[in-house]
């Protein structure tokens, strides 16, 4: 009866169990989410694999150039609670597809609605106004990391012996 209990427990447990939902199919994407009606979070706020996306996005289409891994460079700082445009997932999606006066580019055409929303999802969590949980770490190039030359050297282990010779 025990094994029972204990199979409907692992069952129970791994029903409730939620997976992130990771959109493959991009013409799905685009076509539902070409505009979007929520205004506090975006479609990818709560997906850790599309952030993900994202920040490698940021980097390949060189944002970090003017905004400095987001610490604001020639473009404006987006680790900060100031937003110029707006800080909502609409506001930022428009900044990103149809660029600002004084320098920011429109991506529209060098990318999609989907990789559009990812970068949102990204610049959000630049900041913090996506959960901690699907929050991207911080990439292998930011990590410090002390040189060969920096570790510790072991210390010479100085035996000292008891043994005196026969005859002293």
């Amino acid at each position: 009866m025990s094994r029972v209990r204990a199979l409907a427990v692992v069952l129970m447990l791994l029903a409730s169990c939620e997976r992130e939902d990771r959109r493959l199919d991009s013409r799905e994407f685009t076509t539902r989410y070409a505009t979007w009606s929520d205004s506090s979070k975006g479609p990818y706020d709560h997906n850790a694999h599309g952030t993900t996306e994202g920040q490698m996005l940021f980097e390949q289409m060189n944002c970090s150039g003017c905004h400095a891994n987001g610490g604001g460079g020639m473009g404006p700082a987006l680790m900060d609670d100031k937003w110029i445009y707006g800080s909502n997932p609409n506001e930022i999606f428009t900044s990103i597809a149809s660029g600002r006066p004084n320098g920011m580019p429109a991506w529209k055409s060098r990318l999609n609605n989907e990789q559009i929303w990812r970068l949102v999802a990204y610049v959000r969590s630049l900041s913090g106004l996506t959960p901690k949980g699907d929050r991207p770490s911080r990439e292998d190039h930011m990590m410090v990391k002390p040189s060969p030359y920096q570790t510790p050297k072991a210390k010479p282990v100085i035996v000292r012996s008891t043994f005196t010779p026969a005859g002293r």
